[in-house]
């Protein structure tokens, strides 16, 4: 098996550092997951006989929706550039019912894997395939724009055969290439052949409650005679020469060496984001009889496994599960952490509560991230000449609103930004394309007329916002 790809070495300190950039507040969740991403680069440095004895620790995240649980994973895995998953724990069913079973995750998780994997190997081969598709381009070019036919022809029958093409000389070949990175031959028109499946029904036929088979019917069905055919496309230079440019990519990257580093990575350093998991736990004094506490406690007993170090099938082989990182949270405001089965706590010895957003903490999220919303409506209106901009009390303002609402109604963290600020602007991003490039300022005024008669109103805010 290949030997995994280094974690990124940052200390803790760093992550730290990193996440502040995007996420506001937080900081028990985010030295957690700081420490246990340093331990994944830290077992990777320990002698070979120890390594497989350390295991890492799972965190649990308990706190109210929108404070930032999933952000703080997905900032994480892009951190380690680990393969990462985000599953929701509600839409597992127990093993013998129709719906997810909870090893798909773990196949989602592979699957993520070799995408990584294929993107880096490509870019490794990126100037080799640029040159070779080149190559095939100007030969195209050379011929008329008319490629070479090398499907096999129906019922045994064979056409004429083709005037073999003069070969490029190396001055022709100079020549045409400066052209075509010159972009003097873009206007040209060029027929390209490719190979596609042409089986659409095998896409459609596995569904939920089909994923234990753990064999791609698509993938073991296209090799076969009649599976594959070709279509010619007649394409401008620049989009024939993207398409080239993949096709040689493909050919040049080898998948039996990007399986075997994909499932390497996906043991060793995978990243499981199990949301929602508070949803799977038996609720204390919950009305309804046994059954769906039942079907709760059957997908827990299910995840144990897997979290406590398994072998999924998978359709590249068996997977396993040790060394992963499991990551779940959910908000626990019907049930509580201790409602789940003792050995599924267990595999989660980290716990860390994630604090509600206060006023001020909605004003940082407005101003400070690196993705703030601000930012981001700033940028959308620009694209149609508004120069948007904000006062330090139309914050402020904002703010309020969102925190107000969230207190009347169902706390959705800051999330309720995003439904605050959406009917803000609504009038100018409604009327943006019309009036043309401008200054548009907000301020605590505008807001209050936009939104105060909605925040006054306690039943229609509980709809509007």
């Amino acid at each position: 098996m290949a030997e995994p790809r280094k974690l990124s070495a940052f200390t803790p300190r760093e992550v730290v550092s990193e996440l502040d950039r995007y996420i506001v507040g937080q900081k028990d969740a985010k030295r957690a997951v700081a420490i246990a991403l340093r331990n994944r680069w830290r077992r990777q440095q320990v002698p070979d006989d120890l390594r497989d004895e350390i295991y890492p620790k799972n965190i649990i995240m308990i706190g109210p929706t929108g404070v930032g649980k999933t952000e703080i994973a997905r900032r994480l895995a892009k951190l380690s550039q680990a393969p990462f998953v985000k599953v929701e724990a509600s839409k597992f069913t127990e093993v013998g019912y129709v719906g997810r079973d909870v090893e798909s995750m773990i196949r989602d998780l592979v699957e993520s894997a070799i995408a990584l994997v294929r993107e880096e190997e490509t870019e490794k081969v990126k100037p080799r395939a640029e040159e070779l598709a080149e190559d095939r381009l100007m030969e195209l070019i050379k011929n008329g724009g008319q490629s070479r036919t090398t499907s096999s022809p129906p019922f045994g029958f064979s056409p004429p055969p083709a005037p073999a093409p003069s070969p490029l000389g190396d001055n022709e070949r100079e020549k045409l290439r400066a052209q075509l990175r010159a972009g003097t031959l873009d206007d040209q028109t060029v027929e390209v052949e490719t190979s596609e499946s042409s089986p659409t029904f095998m896409r459609n036929f596995s569904g939920q409650g089909m994923e234990e088979i753990g064999v791609n019917l698509q993938d073991l069905f296209k090799n076969m005679p009649g599976m594959k055919n070709t279509r010619k496309r007649k394409l401008r230079v620049p989009e024939a020469l993207q398409l080239l440019r993949a096709e040689e990519a493909q050919k040049l990257v080898d998948p039996d060496r990007v399986q075997r580093e994909a499932v390497a990575r996906a043991e060793s350093s995978g990243i499981v984001f199990i949301d929602e998991i508070d949803k799977i736990a038996s609720r204390e004094g919950g009305k309804g009889g046994g059954g769906p506490d039942v079907s709760r406690e059957g997908v827990q007993r299910d995840i144990l496994p897997i979290v406590e170090g398994s072998a999924v099938n998978t359709k590249y082989g068996q997977v396993k599960t040790d060394h992963m990182l499991f990551i779940a949270a959910g908000a626990f405001h019907v049930s509580k952490p201790s409602d789940l089965i003792p050995e599924l706590q267990g595999r989660f010895p980290i716990r860390v509560e994630l604090e509600a957003l206060s006023g001020e903490d909605l004003v940082r999220i407005l101003r400070e991230p690196k993705n703030s919303l601000m930012r981001q409506y700033t940028a959308l209106l620009a694209t149609e000449g508004v120069r948007l901009s904000f006062t330090d009390d139309a914050v402020a303002e904002v703010a309020r609103i969102a925190q107000q609402a969230n207190e009347r109604t169902q706390n959705i963290g800051a999330r309720r930004l995003h439904t605050v600020l959406e009917r803000l602007l609504d009038e100018v991003s409604f009327t943006a394309s019309e009036q043309g490039p401008r200054d548009f300022q907000v301020d605590a005024a505008y807001v209050r007329e936009r939104l105060s008669a909605i925040v006054q109103d306690e039943d229609l805010s509980r709809y509007i916002l």
